[in-house]
């Protein structure tokens, strides 16, 4: 993908890296792209700013770190290995699936995803995905609940099918979206077929049975138990990006202290883990000192910002180093996201309605209530002015400290 810094790549995690592999490829970020590194609000990781002549370097390079990037069809599972909660093993069924995708050769639109949800703790919800499947407990043991389009709440119910139907069901309801030509998305599909459609597909392989109950939010953020008292520690990357030679070293403290795997999981956040319990405040402690987030509360997780200026070639403003002069003086009232900064009007970060929306724009910094960047501005002001302009908005408070 082409941006205003170069090619970058984005990697759609298969399952969690090895900590030496992840070094590795801290190390190939700034040899082979500019050293920025990101991690999306779907959890995918990003290396910016690489060159026509470096892009293959870096695949090589992953290839000989065993990293698998993740091409075909989107498959994201449970970001949390171990989770002791999980009624299935999500990951080892996303694997099994990708395989069975790779094999069928469909040809779909680049956004279509499928989300496979172990029905553990750090759960999938907030994301969207044309096809979703989640654990849920039966008394035969545990089955999938299939759904179309939408996130956890708004997905569309189909029913539930058994572990071992689940990839060949998937590969029939991507096969109906497939056939409606290569843009073709699940919603649309459904909208205009109904779920008539994909109920034949699947033929006998659905039972028709309610959907589950919806879940609280989750904050990825923080400490999560795993099997035999041990612990994952969510890191939290400001405003999703940080810098090669600071990701390293937060892997190699990880390392010292014996964790094994590394996770980009959704929200911007870095799984790491296993550690003794006596390590987590140590990894906080350092990931805090290296600028990363350690708490679900830290103001810089309210805030959504896209690379912007000069990074990015349609940004009109800097939206990472506004987002950062506002978060310093920023109390944020409520949950959940309070403002979002774009660079311009698209809002590729976060095209969802945020309390207050700042835009780029040819005027300056537009600002917006309660819609997204592609709103007409009310008010536009240079962008020195923004900190200010956001605090006269009465969205966030400055701060005591």
């Amino acid at each position: 993908m082409e941006t205003g810094d170069g090619l970058l790549v984005r990697i759609v995690p298969a399952g969690p890296m090895k900590l030496k592999a992840l070094a590795g490829l801290c190390t190939a970020a700034r040899t082979h792209g500019n050293g920025t590194m990101e991690i999306s609000a779907r959890g995918n990781l990003q290396i910016r700013g690489l060159e026509p002549n470096t892009a293959p370097l870096l695949a090589d390079r992953l290839v000989a770190l065993g990293i698998d990037s993740g091409d075909g069809v989107p498959v994201l599972a449970d970001p949390l290995p171990g989770d002791p909660s999980a009624l299935i093993d999500a990951n080892a069924l996303a694997t099994e699936l990708r395989r069975v995708l790779a094999a069928s050769r469909l040809v779909l639109a680049p956004k279509v995803s499928v989300i496979v949800d172990g029905g553990g703790r750090l759960h999938l919800d907030a994301l969207t995905a044309d096809i979703r499947v989640r654990a849920v407990s039966a008394a035969d043991g545990p089955r999938l609940h299939v759904a179309l389009g939408g996130d956890g709440a708004t997905a569309t119910p189909l029913g539930t099918v058994t572990p071992d139907e689940a990839c060949d069901a998937v590969s029939c309801l991507l096969a109906v979206i497939a056939a409606h030509g290569p843009g073709a998305r699940g919603a649309d599909v459904l909208q205009s077929r109904g779920l008539a459609a994909f109920r034949n597909a699947l033929q006998a392989r659905i039972e028709l049975e309610p959907p589950p109950p919806t879940r609280l939010p989750v904050a990825m953020v923080g400490t999560h138990s795993l099997e035999g008292d041990l612990y994952a520690v969510g890191i939290g990357l400001a405003f999703g990006h940080t810098q090669a030679h600071t990701l390293k070293a937060l892997t190699e403290i990880a390392r010292v202290h014996n964790a094994l795997w590394a996770m980009p999981a959704p929200d911007r956040t870095l799984l790491l883990g296993p550690f003794q319990r006596t390590s987590v405040k140590t990894i906080r402690d350092e990931a805090r000192r290296l600028d990363f987030a350690v708490v679900a509360a830290d103001p810089r997780r309210r805030i959504v910002a896209c690379p912007g200026a000069p990074s990015c070639g349609s940004g009109l403003i800097a939206s990472r180093r506004l987002a950062a002069e506002i978060a310093e003086e920023a109390e944020f009232a409520g949950v959940g996201i309070a403002l979002h900064v774009s660079g311009c009007a698209k809002g590729c970060a976060h095209p969802f309605p945020a309390p207050l929306t700042v835009i780029g724009t040819a005027k300056g910094a537009g600002l917006v209530r309660h819609s997204t960047a592609r709103a007409t501005p009310s008010h536009y002001v240079n962008e020195a002015d923004v900190a200010a302009a956001v605090d006269a908005f009465s969205v966030c408070e400055p701060s005591d400290a």
